[in-house]
């Protein structure tokens, strides 16, 4: 994890005390070095699903960090494509590295706006919007509000998009690891000021299918078949397609 490029235990440790919008702003110049950036198979293996059922016209990156799931619209999206963040240094980086780079040579106009994606400043403007990664920092109870301002910003027939992975096995590796890791930011937020929310165990696909449902959306699912099955069959990640009917 601590690569020659990536950062150092005192500069996650330094970011791990911040608030969400401040330790990304910290971590940005090196985020894209880190295993917290979406790895490009489960990017790949959105945009196969996204290219089935698009084209679209305009597309939204709810959360969109550094850029990467930027380059996934651009495949997808014809007429413009927008990246929203919180973090004003994750859309520094955003505008300046390779993903602001891709656009100059042709493709989807791009934008990049500062937002929270819990009141999002855009109108029905968006046919697409896609998220990787984020729902972590944010909490259950804030799922409907969330899908809310997902709905309100799609035209109608718009798609929101986006993969999730199967809770591990019980007593599995994975299972301990993302135990101990909640339980150390539960721990952490217990006694620091201000808060860092990411509980990445709370995001179950049962519960965020009943909020979509519940924020008005029709929702499909995909299996993403490259990241295999569970003993019991079931497909390790799905794509979420959420439809905001016409």
């Amino acid at each position: 994890m601590f690569t020659p490029q990536g950062p150092t235990f005192r500069e996650l440790a330094v970011q791990a005390l911040s608030s969400v919008e401040h330790g990304y702003d910290l971590l940005a110049p090196k985020f894209d070095h880190t295993p917290f950036r979406t790895p490009d198979s489960f990017l790949r293996s959105a945009a196969r699903v996204l290219k089935r059922i698009g084209p679209f016209e305009s597309g939204l990156d709810l959360c969109c960090g550094t850029g990467a799931g930027m380059d996934v619209l651009r495949t997808v999206c014809r007429e413009r494509v927008t990246g929203v963040d919180i973090s004003a240094g994750m859309l520094a980086v955003a505008r300046q590295g390779r993903s602001a780079a891709r656009t100059s040579a042709g493709g989807p106009t791009a934008a990049w706006v500062r937002g929270d994606a819990r009141a999002l400043p855009f109108g029905p403007a968006f046919d697409l919007v896609v998220s990787f990664g984020a729902f972590g920092h944010f909490l259950p109870r804030e799922l409907p509000g969330l899908f809310a301002q997902v709905h309100s910003v799609l035209r109608p027939g718009g798609r929101f998009a986006f993969p999730i992975v199967a809770p591990a096995r019980p007593g599995s590796r994975g299972y301990w690891a993302l135990l101990g890791f909640d339980t150390a930011m539960r721990v952490r937020n217990a006694v620091w000021r201000p808060p860092f929310v990411m509980y990445y165990r709370d995001f179950r696909l049962g519960d965020v299918r009943r909020e979509l449902v519940r924020a008005g959306f029709a929702v499909d699912l995909y299996a993403l078949p490259e990241f295999g099955r569970r003993s019991d069959g079931s497909p390790r990640c799905r794509m979420v397609v959420a439809t905001r009917p016409e």
